[in-house]
């Protein structure tokens, strides 16, 4: 009897451990290939030839590691390239985080002519694909590069007018999030505030906006890993690597290379990939604390 109940606890043991495991396995067994594209990359860049993910020399032997596919970071252009690909993701972060905060707030606290419209047209503008626009974009950035001094900053063929041109395609999603985020926010300590004196913008910048940090972090990172990436824009209104970021220098390199150095162009995508890498390691804390910025009861 004892024996029997011993077999069956260990079976329904067993089960449990096979239940429990089986989401584990098809997490791994679908993440594989993602690994190996990975491993290949950083294998390639550090060899002159690869058979899969083995490096091999010019005689098909195991070997063949050098690091001439890493030379281009002694082209200074490079690192011109990287300062642009920076000021963009930066631009975008700040532009977007900062405009997206202070709408975002008007749109979740105050209630005005056209409030209902301007949530509605903010929706319906994210919808638009950047595809559909990138005629009407060249004629504005035209026009403003032939205003003086404005148009040698965020006119066409330049870093300002790249950034101008993100941020107004990512402000609707991101005045949609920070509404949202202020919408979790309980009025009680702002109408506190607002009884004794305080101003709405003193208000929102010294007891709203700390309570929303984990949101606006997370839409930080957001911003900045898709200005980081942002590859359409870039190569429509920039000509030449003087203005160019690094997915065109990227796509550009990969389009001038021959089959033989493709170890080069993984080189440079890891070189480009590197920086994204850092970036969401020290963010990641903030990102997995999205939710901690707030209580639920605000209207």
């Amino acid at each position: 009897m004892t024996a029997t109940r011993f077999e069956t606890e260990r079976s329904s043991g067993l089960r449990r451990y096979l239940g429990r495991s089986i989401p584990y396995i098809l997490l791994t067994l679908s993440i594989l290939p993602i690994l190996a594209g990975y491993a290949w990359v950083i294998i390639a860049t550090f060899s002159s030839r690869t058979h899969g993910l083995m490096p091999v020399d010019s005689s098909g032997n195991f070997g063949g590691f050098t690091l001439e596919n890493w030379q281009f970071l002694l082209d200074p252009g490079i690192w011109r390239v990287t300062l642009n690909t920076f000021l963009i993701a930066v631009g975008m972060v700040i532009g977007v985080g900062s405009i997206s905060a202070l709408a975002g707030y008007s749109l979740s606290r105050m209630n005005f002519a056209g409030r209902s419209g301007f949530l509605s047209m903010t929706l319906i503008l994210h919808a638009f694909r950047p595809e559909m626009l990138l005629i009407s974009i060249f004629f504005v950035l035209l026009a403003i590069g032939s205003m003086p001094l404005i148009g040698e900053l965020v006119g066409f063929n330049t870093v300002g007018g790249v950034v101008l041109v993100m941020i107004a395609l990512e402000l609707p999603l991101g005045i949609w999030l920070m509404k949202g985020f202020f919408d979790l926010i309980t009025w009680d300590m702002e109408r506190s505030a607002l009884i004794d004196g305080a101003s709405r913008f003193r208000v929102w910048w010294e007891i709203i906006i700390p309570q929303v940090k984990p949101g606006l972090a997370a839409l930080s990172i957001f911003l900045f890993i898709s200005g980081w990436n942002a590859f359409l824009i870039p190569f429509t209104f920039t000509i030449g690597t003087k203005v160019s970021n690094l997915p065109v220098l990227l796509n550009q390199f990969s389009g001038d290379t021959s089959l033989g150095s493709w170890n080069q162009v993984a080189a440079l995508g890891l070189f480009s990939l590197i920086p994204v890498m850092i970036f969401f390691i020290f963010t990641q804390e903030a990102l997995l604390s999205i939710y901690g910025g707030g209580s639920k009861g605000g209207v």
